[in-house]
């Protein structure tokens, strides 16, 4: 049995932890969902994922945005797309991360996600059979994803 890390090192006391190993989603749509729930509230967090499930609202994607279409919901950076997939996903492990603060004693309505990050994993490589005898490569990326939940303070 392999043993799993987290590439987020400090643990603190008002710390929980959940990680996805070898999940069978797209990359890039991970990387940039999780970029737009990282620093959020919980519920905050909960609230957009349910949107992109519901495509009521598009993430914006802003490093691997060649060939991504324009959305007229999101201000100011304009290339955006709905990964429902991704969103169940990562929803799962946030729940997962949820339930391992309260087993923790920490209160829920406190926690933000404080650390959030898609790492790739390894690839699964098949053969699709074409004509004439030929064959060609598909090759599919698997993904670790890992959700960091901290409790703060209420800010006045």
């Amino acid at each position: 049995m392999p043993s799993w890390g987290y590439s987020y090192s400090a643990k603190g006391e008002r710390e929980a932890m959940a990680s996805g190993r070898d999940l069978r989603v797209s990359f890039k749509e991970t990387v940039e969902l999780l970029r737009a729930i990282r620093g959020k509230k919980l519920s905050e967090a909960y609230q957009i994922l349910d949107d992109v499930i519901a495509l009521k609202r598009a993430v914006p994607f802003r490093r691997f945005k060649r060939g991504v279409p324009h959305r007229r919901e999101l201000n100011g950076w304009k290339p955006g797309r709905y990964p429902v997939k991704a969103a169940k996903l990562v929803k799962k492990i946030l729940k997962s991360a949820e339930h391992n603060a309260t087993n923790k004693d920490l209160d829920p309505d406190r926690l933000y996600v404080k650390h959030a990050a898609a790492q790739t994993g390894t690839k699964l490589k098949r053969i699709f059979p074409r004509a004439y005898g030929r064959s060609t490569p598909r090759i599919e990326q698997l993904v670790h994803v890992e959700i960091v939940l901290e409790e703060r303070e209420e800010e006045e």
